[in-house]
Order: C-alpha cells, then structure tokens, then sequence
C-alpha cells in the first residue's frame, strides 16, 4: 500500500468521525456505531432498521422486526449520545434538543482531538515510510527528492485535515 492510499483513508477515517459529532441537527450518521443486541448478537442499528430524517432536529428509527424495537431504544440510551429516544410501538423517534454553548465548546474540542489523532497516524506513515526510504540504500540525491516528497504529502492530508476540522468547527459554533 502506498502513502497517498494510506493518508488518503487517515483522511476518510477521520471525516467519518467526525459526522458521529453532531451539531443540533439529526444527522443518521450520529448512529453510526452503535450496536443493538439482536437475538443475542451485536448488530448494527442500521441493520435493523430504516433511518429517516423528517425534521431537521429529528430522527425516525423503524425497525424491519418490531420486536426488536426495546433493544434499539436501550441501545440509544446506553450510548450516551445526550438524547432521549422515546418509542410510540411501531418506531423510535429521537428530537435532538439545541445544543448549549458549553456543549457546543466541549464538541470543538472533541473535533479537535479527532483531528490531532489523524494527525498522529499521518506522522506514524511518514516515519514508517522515511524509515524504508532510508533503509533502501538509494543514492542520495534520489533520497533527498523522495523525503522532499513525502514531506509534501504529509503536509497536503495536515492541511486537508485542519480544513475538515475548521468546517466541523464553524457547524458547530453556527447557532
């Protein structure tokens, strides 16, 4: 696998974290994640059920089996995602109450960590990288251009990162 392949899913792992942050709008990606016990065995909420956005703070979960409808609504409530599913026997429908200033800051902040963890995993690929780069013995010149290169790289995904963060943020703070 090469470098830009690596960072370019760094990137992309980092983007879809950052949707499960949601910003006072329903978002079904904010559900990403989330397993619900079915039968006994874990399995996704999206997998059980249609998501639907009607509103724009709101969530409608219908299930494809019923009676599975218990399971998603505890599955919800144990993630913790500062919403309060309620459950009307034929699906879940979750209001996304308006975010606070404190709540809003505390998601900047938590965006910003994604962001910082990407980060790390781009610098992590660029030292594995340098490290075969300088163990293949080129000539060095060719050495030289390479690094150079790598360093561009890197440099190009931080960039698109911080970027990806600035939007989060701006979505985040806009009231």
């Amino acid at each position: 696998m090469n470098t830009e392949t690596k960072m370019s899913k760094t990137l992309e792992s980092v983007k879809e974290r950052l949707t499960t942050i949601r910003a006072g709008r329903a978002n079904p990606a904010m559900l990403n994640g989330i397993m619900v016990s079915y039968y006994g065995t874990p399995t996704p909420i999206q997998g059980l059920a249609n998501i639907t956005v009607p509103e724009a703070r709101q969530l409608l979960i219908k299930p494809f089996d019923k009676s599975c409808i218990k399971d998603i609504e505890k599955a919800i409530i144990e993630a913790n995602l500062g919403v309060n599913p309620t459950n009307n026997g034929e699906m879940v429908i979750i209001t996304i109450p308006e975010l606070t200033e404190d709540r809003r800051r505390e998601y900047v902040k938590l965006a910003k960590n994604i962001g910082e963890e990407g980060k790390v995993a781009l610098r992590n690929i660029r030292q594995e990288d340098k490290d075969e780069i300088l163990s293949a013995k080129y000539p060095e010149d060719e050495e030289k251009l390479m690094l150079e290169d790598l360093q561009e790289t890197i440099n190009k995904y931080a960039k698109l990162i911080d970027d990806e963060i600035k939007l989060k943020e701006e979505e985040l703070m806009k009231v």
